[in-house]
């Protein structure tokens, strides 16, 4: 195994790893609502934590300052479309159950292939091409087809306007935060995230710092699971393997909050999501054993 080889296997690795951190987000959001706080107290107060705690990680204040002009497009690109991309697309709750949600939502890594494609950043190869459809018949087997029947528009439009966004966020992520150290892309990107939504809490009454431990439990897992382990972990495999393969490898995350669900929640896990969840591993198998150079590397284009 090469350096190439060993390194777009470290960054698969590490982007499958903070697939499984942003997917325990529904776990922790579950056991804090569950005490009676309310979605915009959590998820205000995640952002807010984590944007501290990733600033302390990238070197501290000063090195946050010093990213100057970028710093700000991070903080109000990224912070903004973070913030946009949560409020939407739990707005779509209200018209659509959680299994059409999760199927329409994860349509994203077909949107960041298509735009790539278009843009000429990254071609469609036919290990790509494979991978998606994997990933996308392991999330139909788990969570069903949307049917046509009590599928309201508005929440057909809400879901995909949110991984519309998601894709067009990836791709700027990527761009805005190269030569930024990941911590500090994270912290900027949770910054702008938790001042938006600490201005919603204000008018909303809030933000309650009385809340039950179970809570805080919550909102701390959030901040340092999915959220500081996950952005930085994210950062780094994307900046190695690129938008599409990043994309694509992390459509494990609603098979893994499944598994998560039926090992805290004791929510049943069903045959279908286990075969949902092998296609979906196969996606990822199938990139990761893509096209080879000539001297036994990975191809870049995989």
């Amino acid at each position: 195994m090469n350096d190439q080889t060993r390194s777009t296997t470290r960054a698969t690795l590490l982007v499958l790893f903070s697939a499984c951190c942003f997917g325990s987000i529904s776990i922790f959001i579950t056991l804090g609502t569950r005490t009676g706080a309310s979605l915009v107290d959590l998820l205000a107060w995640r952002y807010v934590i984590a944007a501290a705690l990733l600033v302390i990680a990238g070197g501290g204040v000063g090195a946050a300052r010093a990213q100057g002009s970028r710093g700000l497009a991070l903080l109000t690109f990224a912070g903004a479309g973070q913030a946009a991309i949560a409020f939407i697309s739990l707005s779509a709750l209200k018209y659509l159950s959680a299994a059409t949600l999760t199927f329409l939502f994860y349509t994203y890594p077909a949107w960041v292939t298509i735009i790539a494609a278009l843009r000429r950043t990254e071609p469609l190869t036919p290990a790509r091409a494979g991978a998606l459809a994997l990933s996308l018949a392991g999330l139909t087997i788990m969570v069903g087809m949307p049917g046509s029947a009590g599928v309201h528009p508005i929440g057909v439009a809400l879901a995909l306007t949110a991984a519309l966004m998601y894709a067009v966020y990836i791709p700027m992520i990527n761009h805005f935060g190269k030569d930024v150290p990941p911590a500090l892309t994270g912290a900027y990107a949770s910054g702008g995230a938790g001042i938006i939504f600490m201005i919603v809490a204000v008018l909303a009454g809030g933000p309650s710092v009385h809340l039950a431990p179970m809570a805080w439990f919550g909102i701390i897992g959030l901040a340092v699971v999915s959220t500081l382990i996950g952005f930085i972990a994210f950062l780094r495999g994307l900046a190695v393997i690129g938008p599409v393969r990043s994309a694509i490898v992390s459509t494990v995350e609603p098979f893994w909050a499944a598994l998560l669900a039926s090992l805290v929640l004791g929510q049943a896990l069903a045959p279908h999501t286990l075969l949902g969840g092998v296609l979906i591993a196969a996606a990822v198998i199938v990139l990761q054993l893509g096209p080879r150079t000539a001297d036994g590397g990975v191809a870049s284009s995989a």
